[in-house]
Order: structure tokens, then sequence, then C-alpha cells
């Protein structure tokens, strides 16, 4: 480690893309009966696109989110617009074959060119530019891994090269693997720009509205928890995770990773790109603009399944030391987290949920990579709704026959879960309510029984059950971001335990001393 001065971090964690991105304007709860063509659950960039492209299309859509339209993932990515997802398409031609894997490919690229071209038609000033993507290595152990990966390249016509060095000076690289003319912007500029044209379109929004189910039938009747329902034709899961499930089993088919990310402002000059490395930790880099118009750098990484993590403000502390030694770090103006899901092969689930359901479609499993596999999904769905053809469909369908490897990778995430089961309920607790500082979580006993206790700043107490509310896992604190994160499907409770993130759909018990 240098002797480099190392900034403070925020106190409180806040994404660069709502720091700098006024409030959306707000939309009414759904609180009657109502009808529609398309009913589009999830307000990040999945569902807001595909409700752009079919209400653009004539049809009525609906579109309902649980919380704040783009509060979700959307709001906490590092935003690369690119089809360059880490080294994945030499693994892609081995597993897959070369015909699929420039299906991906090209899924991808389409994504990028729609947003593109829709800023460019709607004159959406989101800070998009075309930026070519690295993935670099300074580990002698990766150098075949890139010329690997450079040789898929050639096979798929993909635009890039193997380079030696990268522009970024103070990060060092023996190599590296380039993907020319991809793009990054501002998320939530791009994609308030598309709620303001839908909601003139004639698109309803609904927010504080969470779907609880879907009964099937002719029409389609999407149920909200408070019993409101919306009949439609055609219903679509963008929520992230799956809020209907079809006997999909999604919950056993992914797992939920979480990963960090800190804006920093630095006097080092910036040569363009987008950067990410090929070994573990990861380190994600892009520059980006400051409300005061300065430039800043976004530096992520640090990934791990959620709620099986280290301290969690330990991984923005590592971020932390990494700005400051070899990037000049001044200031750490934004720190935030995003969770994001994987699924047993690494390709999204996008279109209907099974072969014999016509009507109902889900996008989810982007790995990290959600502005082009998110908007390639509102493509690929928009596309079967419409009855047109979609050369994609097959490559992502959410039913898919998987291959041996990938069930072996999915016994393994199972059998992960199952040691998560039965060691959060054989864990032996020792702290209690009354040992806790302000502003401090913790897993405590209370009347001799496991629960979660978080004392907040004003000295008040917060005590839930531990016990998450999907498959009966015991959550764990997460002190970087003061949530209760489940180990096994990644479900997320507030500190009070309502639902912050799914597959759980009922708050955490809460509890009295």
């Amino acid at each position: 480690m240098s002797n480099a001065k190392i900034p403070p971090l925020p106190t409180y964690p806040e994404s660069y893309w709502t720091g700098t991105t006024e409030e959306l304007p707000s939309y009414p709860k759904l609180q009657s009966n109502i009808e529609a063509d398309v009913v589009v659950v999830g307000g990040g960039i999945s569902g807001i696109t595909t409700a752009y492209i079919l209400t653009k299309a004539g049809l009525r859509v609906v579109l309902l989110e649980a919380g704040r339209l783009l509060s979700g993932t959307t709001a906490h990515t590092t935003a690369k617009i690119t089809a360059q997802h880490d080294l994945f398409y030499d693994e892609l031609i081995r597993q897959e074959g070369v015909e699929k894997a420039g299906l991906y490919y090209n899924a991808n690229l389409d994504a990028l060119h729609f947003i593109r071209d829709t800023v460019q038609g709607l004159s959406i000033d989101c800070g998009f530019s075309a930026q070519d993507a690295y993935v670099y290595t300074n580990s002698d152990d990766y150098l075949k891994k890139l010329q690997n990966e450079m040789a898929a390249y050639e096979k798929l016509g993909i635009p890039g090269a193997l380079v030696d060095r990268i522009p970024l000076n103070g990060i060092p690289a023996k190599a590296a693997v380039v993907m020319k003319d991809q793009a990054q912007f501002h998320p939530l500029l791009y994609l308030k720009a598309l709620v303001r044209h839908i909601a003139e379109a004639g698109c309803q929004i609904f927010e504080h509205t969470t779907a609880s189910k879907v009964q099937q039938g002719d029409p389609i009747k999407v149920v909200s928890m408070d019993n409101f329902e919306v009949s439609c034709k055609y219903a679509i899961s963008c929520s992230h995770f799956p809020f209907y499930d079809g006997h999909g089993f999604f919950f056993a088919r992914m797992h939920a990773e979480r990963s960090y990310a800190l804006g920093i402002r630095t006097d080092m000059e910036y040569p363009g790109g987008m950067y990410i490395s090929a070994e573990e930790p990861k380190r994600s880099l892009r520059s980006a603009t400051a409300a005061d118009g300065k430039p800043i750098l976004i530096v992520g990484g640090q990934s791990h399944k959620t709620g099986q993590g280290i301290c969690t403000i330990n991984h923005y502390e590592t971020l932390q030391n990494y700005a400051a030694e070899h990037l000049g770090a001044q200031e750490i103006t934004y720190r935030w987290s995003a969770q994001d899901l994987v699924t047993g092969d690494k390709i999204p689930y996008i279109g209907r949920i099974t072969d014999s359901s016509d009507n109902i479609f889900i996008a989810t499993g982007y790995k990290k990579w959600g502005m082009t596999s998110g908007t390639a999904a509102a493509m690929i769905i928009s596309d079967l709704i419409q009855e047109k053809e979609s050369r994609y469909a097959d490559l992502f369908a959410p039913s898919r026959k998987l291959s041996a490897k990938t069930l072996k990778n999915l016994v393994v995430d199972n059998f992960d879960v199952a040691k998560h089961l039965i060691g959060g309920k054989l864990e032996m607790v020792h702290r209690k309510p009354e040992d806790l500082a302000l502003d401090e979580g913790a897993v405590v006993s209370v009347h001799g029984k496991r629960a979660g206790a978080y004392r907040d700043k004003d000295g008040k107490l917060h005590i839930v059950d531990t016990t998450c509310t999907h498959m009966g896992c015991e959550v764990e604190w997460n002190d970087g971001e003061r949530t209760w994160d489940c180990p096994c499907h990644g479900s997320r409770f507030t500190h009070t335990g309502e639902v912050k993130e799914g597959p759980a759909e009922r708050p955490l018990k809460p509890l009295t001393l």
C-alpha cells in the first residue's frame, strides 16, 4: 500500500445516478380494478423500455412498481452499455456453440443501437457517449484466457483487439481485450425521458403497488397485495426477481450477488474507455460528470453472494483504499451497492415463463449487465407480444434445456442454500439488544431466540425475527446498507423488516422486548 491519503467514505449510501437526478413525478397507488392490453410489473430499465415500445405500438399498457420508479437495480448500476460482458464469449462458444454465442452478441448489440437511436430520436440529454470497453489483466494466469477471448471475437466477427496495455495510467495491466464502439450514459436521465413519453402517450403508471399473483384465464388478472386487479391479455414480470414463478422454480435456478461502487474525484487525467478486470477481486472503472459539471470516476467491484460477504462496510473500504492508491482519489462523493441475479448458464431468462404459457413473460438474470440485457429483454418480449419473429427467443427462453454443467452448477448453488439454511438455525448468538451502540445492527438473542436488532441514530431499537419469509433461512445484518439480507435466495429487508428486494413478499415479523 502506498502512502496515498485516503479520503473518507460518505456516511450513508447513495448512488451517483440518484444523487444527480431531480425527483421523478410521483404516480398514484392502484386503488381500483382496471383493464389493459398489457401489464408490465417493474419500473426499471426492462419494464420502462417494454412499456415504451408497446405504448408506441398502440397497445394499452399499465406499468406497476412496488416502490418508486427507478429506485431498484437500475439506479445502482455502473451503466455501461456494452455487449462485452466480462470474459464470456469463449466460454459461451464452448457451452452453446458459435451460432448461439453470435446471437447473444447481436441481441446485446441491437440493444446498444436501440438506446443510441432512442437518445438521438428523443433528443435525451443523458451523457450518452461512445466508449471502447476493455477487459484487462495483471495476472499471468489470465493471459491465455484473454487470448482465447480474442479468438472468440474473431470467430464471431466482433470488432476488437488484443492489446498489451490500457490507456488508463495508474492501473497495472499486462494485456487487455478491447471491444470497440460501445457506450455509457446516465440511465435515470434516459429513463426519466421515456417515463415522461409513455405517460403522455396514455400508459397508466402506478407506484407503491406490489403485484402478488397472476390469475390465468381470459383475461389474465394481475392481482396486487391490496387485492386490486388489472385484467389484461399479456402480463410481463420485469421485477428483478420474478413476482410470479409459474412453477419455474426460478429461486432455485439463480443466485443473487452484491457488488459495490464509489464515485470519486481525482486530478488524474482520464483517457476515456470503460474497464473491468478479468481476475478477482473485480475492478470496474468508467467516467461520469458530477452535478457541478466536473468529472468523477466510478469505481466498482467486490462481488459476493448476497448475505454471504464479510462485514459489508469492508467492501467499501477496500475500494476506498484502491481508489486512493491507484487513482489518486481526493474525495469520495458517493457510495452504493447493487444486487444482480445470475442464472446457472449465465444467460438471462427472457420470454414466455413456460412453454405452455402464451401470455405470461419474464425478464431476469442479467448478471450485472442489465443496460443491454434489460433493453434486449424489452425488445424480445415486445416482438413476441406483437407476434413478430424474434431470432433470439429460443436462446433466452426461460424453459430452455440446461446442460449437464449448468445443472451441476445449480446443484452446488442449492447445496450452498441448504448449508446456510441449516447453519443459520444452529448459530449460537450471545449479543443482546442492549449491547448495540447508535447506528449499529446485529444478530442478537431475544427471549433465548435468534433475532435482529438495529439501534438507530436517535437511540430507538428496531427488533425483527430474522427468519426470512421466503423459505425460512436466517437473514444477516448488512452494515454497509443497514439492511437484513438473506444468504439463501437474496431477499433483502429494511432495518424495520419491510421487503426491499424479493423473492420474499412478506415483511420480517417485528418483535418486542
